[in-house]
């Protein structure tokens, strides 16, 4: 993807589009697994899933127990696709460095992730407003 040269959308061979999406995955049974070492590495290999997908993560933030991500996608992923990769890659990660360790005090089987997440397009007004409640995620 690249952007065109004066505007914020990205231009290809046959469209010119800006497909922003504001992701949730909330952790099986909400345990609080994303601490620490778990969270850096979720986090971690979101941005390369994105980077190998060319995908931009603009913001990612969240809780113990959740994850946002703001990121913008190009039209050849589906949003159902583009949050099954992220969660399916996230989880095989995590569960392979820590699930002997932090993740077998909560998980006897092999889960991360909730089954269900949430998925939004966002719009250029709501966008800032997105950026900032993702920011102050575990400021309370």
């Amino acid at each position: 993807m690249r952007k065109k040269d004066n505007t914020d959308y990205y231009i290809n061979r046959h469209s010119c589009f800006l497909l922003q999406y504001h992701i949730v995955f909330v952790t099986k049974y909400r345990h609080p697994v994303l601490t620490d070492k778990v969270k850096d590495v979720v986090y971690e290999r979101i941005h390369y899933v994105a980077d190998q997908r060319g995908f931009h993560i603009l913001e990612i933030n969240g809780e113990s127990d959740h994850v946002h991500i703001l990121m913008e996608a190009d039209t050849t992923t589906s949003p159902a696709e583009l949050a099954n990769v992220l969660k399916t890659q996230t989880a095989r990660k995590a569960r392979k460095l820590y699930g002997e360790t932090i993740l077998k005090k909560y998980y006897w089987k092999p889960y991360f992730w909730s089954d269900s997440y949430f998925i939004s397009s966002v719009s250029e007004n709501s966008l800032h407003t997105i950026k900032q409640y993702i920011r102050n995620q575990g400021k309370r």
